[in-house]
């Protein structure tokens, strides 16, 4: 049963799927982190992958950048393919004082600029919110393996260059830890669909220090996160 953007069959992707948004880094996790591993995707270079970590199954896809996109690829993993859980492993600008580059956070919910929320015609503002089981699994697994996490708030920004000079001073004055571009989107249909969606995110770079990793770095150092992500999606 594949679909315009996965050519996965039933059954063929786990209950839990890891979802970065590079497709090499989900590459880098199913070649280090699992065991018997097949590919399932490779459409539009979109890899995807279900092997076993620890005994368990769990799947790994990309997600490509942006809310449109994995819109598109969580909206079809939970509605199309029956996957209960995604978890996004992805990078993030840190807007923060108290962060800094390979910190990890735990996006709890999800601040926007986007219009994503606009198709439900909602008579006020929804708050695009992480699943609480997901992210208490994640603390909690986060303090066994020894890894400091820190929990809040995170933009999803729909531009990455922005004209908008003064936007994020204003962010960071009501405290938003830092930008990335996926998890509204994430969180807003794993809402509307009844599933259960979370965000980790590294930083790969701060707005307000002079810190930044290459793009090589961003694809195969994460492994704090993916570990966390592993730990949480085999204890669900």
């Amino acid at each position: 049963m594949s679909t315009p953007h996965n050519a996965a069959n039933l059954g063929d992707i786990a209950k839990t799927v890891l979802m970065p948004g590079d497709p090499l880094r989900a590459k880098f996790i199913a070649d280090t982190f699992l065991e018997n591993v097949t590919q399932f995707n490779t459409v539009r270079n979109m890899f995807g992958y279900t092997g076993e970590y620890k005994g368990k199954k769990v799947s790994v896809m990309g997600s490509g950048m942006g809310m449109p996109s994995i819109g598109i690829y969580s909206y079809e993993l939970y509605s199309m393919y029956d996957v209960d859980n995604i978890i996004r492993i992805g990078s993030a600008g840190a807007l923060s004082d108290d962060l800094s580059c390979m910190d990890v956070v735990l996006a709890s919910t999800a601040s926007t600029n986007s219009n994503y929320a606009a198709q439900y015609k909602l008579p006020g503002t929804i708050a695009p919110t992480a699943n609480f089981t997901l992210l208490k699994t994640a603390y909690d697994e986060a303090a066994k393996l020894g890894i400091d996490v820190t929990v809040g708030n995170v933009l999803s920004s729909d531009t990455f260059y922005s004209d908008d000079k003064d936007a994020n001073d204003l962010w960071k004055k009501m405290g938003v830890l830092c930008i990335e571009m996926e998890s509204a989107a994430l969180y807003l249909n794993a809402q509307r669909l009844g599933k259960n969606a979370l965000c980790i995110l590294t930083i790969s770079d701060h707005l307000y220090k002079n810190e930044e990793l290459d793009a090589y770095q961003r694809q195969t150092s994460f492994t704090n996160m993916m570990e966390i992500a592993l730990n949480t999606a085999i204890n669900l």
